[in-house]
């Protein structure tokens, strides 16, 4: 348990069969919460869930949802990063392990640290096992929530699970016109209104792209005539690649570092030739 302040869930072969075990994790990600650009309001919710869960306040279990690399998984690294120091911890479950959510329990309530689930990229297809098993979780299971942890889910489906047309046939319009949900779809909504606080995610306007490229280009020693020379590439790399994200933004710095490095690199052999 001191050997680090993250874990993942993982599952063995033994002669007794699978056998589930928590695996620490000994290099995590360093990202801090001032990192994350043009999320302030996402930010401050996370932040404020996760001081009180470890403060032994009441807080609520966490899905965040949206468009691809806008921070979703990041903002939860930047919470254990925050709150590591008073005992936070983190457990990364994948999908295909929810069904133990019950094992991972019992081997956590016992503990005086708190533990944030992490279950990233959640989506489910219709009949998976997992899914039930999250829903008794989060709030369906005869046994109380233990009270040192909370599930952190992050997702680009808002219900998690696919969304068809046909399932809009459930709905029966009355007489009276009084509207029915068809049972098919409340049970999509199910799991997802499960979570106490829902955090969205939208992609950033161009002028927010170019803010959080500028601030990884200076991040990666890059100076303020270098970054506004950056701009229009930085925009032709969105463009290539079909959006604008932070997770564009910081592909696009570590590139523009990398080719800065090399320059630099070759000025030096040149001036050591010439020398």
């Amino acid at each position: 348990w001191k050997s680090a302040v993250a874990f993942r869930w993982r599952k063995k072969d033994t002669l007794l069969g699978k056998l589930g075990y928590l695996q620490p994790v000994l290099h995590t990600s360093t990202i801090r919460f001032a990192d994350l650009q043009h999320v302030d309001r996402q930010k401050k919710l996370i932040q404020e869930n996760t001081a009180h869960f470890v403060a032994k306040k009441p807080a609520n279990n966490v899905l965040l949802t949206g468009a691809r690399g806008t921070g979703k998984s990041s903002l939860i690294k930047a919470a254990l990063n925050e709150f590591a120091s008073q005992g936070l911890r983190l457990v990364e479950v994948d999908k295909e392990h929810l069904a133990d959510l019950g094992d991972i329990t019992d081997i956590l309530a016992t503990r005086p640290e708190r533990f944030v689930i992490f279950c990233d990229d959640l989506s489910f297809e219709d009949g998976e096992s997992g899914y039930k098993s999250l829903k008794s979780a989060l709030d369906g299971s005869v046994a109380a929530q233990v009270d040192n942890i909370l599930i952190y889910a992050t997702s680009n489906r808002r219900h998690l699970l696919p969304e068809y047309m046909k399932d809009n046939e459930g709905y029966v319009h009355s007489d009276d016109g009084e509207i029915h949900p068809g049972e098919v779809v409340e049970e999509k909504i199910s799991l997802s209104e499960r979570f106490g606080l829902w955090l969205s995610f939208y992609p950033p306007k161009q002028d927010e792209y170019l803010e959080i490229v500028a601030h990884w280009l200076k991040h990666f020693g890059l100076n303020a005539q270098q970054i506004e020379g950056a701009r229009a590439e930085a925009l032709v790399w969105a463009l290539e690649r079909g959006s604008r994200s932070g997770r564009v933004a910081w592909q696009f710095a570590k590139h523009r570092s990398e080719e800065h490095t090399s320059e630099l690199q070759s000025h030096h052999d040149l001036v050591c030739r010439l020398l």
